[in-house]
């Protein structure tokens, strides 16, 4: 098996993409972060301290998306065509999903991934203490 992550000499190092052919490319992630009844309630009804839970969520996810590069080592840094977040309310926990395209040489799953884990945490960040 070759492992494509590392050089010649077994270190670590970010895969060279450049002769690929440019396509459209999309991937989708969830996760979900779970909370006390209370604590959904209060977003639903906008009585968090901290202010708009969702709103400032998604745009924390969407900034996660285009700074991927910069948290995930190997990650190319990649130009975002296209990021959205939605959200599900359940009774005890919200659903995230993250939806990223580009037009490019490498996929967006990681971009993905990490929106919806920074919008997750910026959930977490605007409730706690409310």
């Amino acid at each position: 098996m070759e492992f494509t992550h590392f050089n010649e000499h077994g270190r670590a190092h970010m895969v060279e993409v450049g002769e690929k052919e440019d396509t459209r490319r999309k991937a989708i992630a969830r996760g979900k972060i779970r909370m006390n009844r209370e604590t959904i309630e209060k977003i639903r009804e906008g009585l968090i301290k901290k202010g708009d839970v969702l709103s400032v969520a998604q745009i924390g996810g969407i900034m996660g998306a285009k700074k991927t590069s910069d948290i995930i080592p190997m990650c190319h840094n990649i130009f975002l065509t296209g990021a959205d977040i939605r959200f599900n309310i359940m009774d005890n926990a919200i659903e995230v999903e993250s939806e990223v395209k580009t037009i490019g040489k490498t996929g967006v799953e990681m971009e993905a991934l990490t929106a919806v884990s920074i919008a997750c945490l910026t959930i977490y960040d605007m409730c706690k203490g409310s």
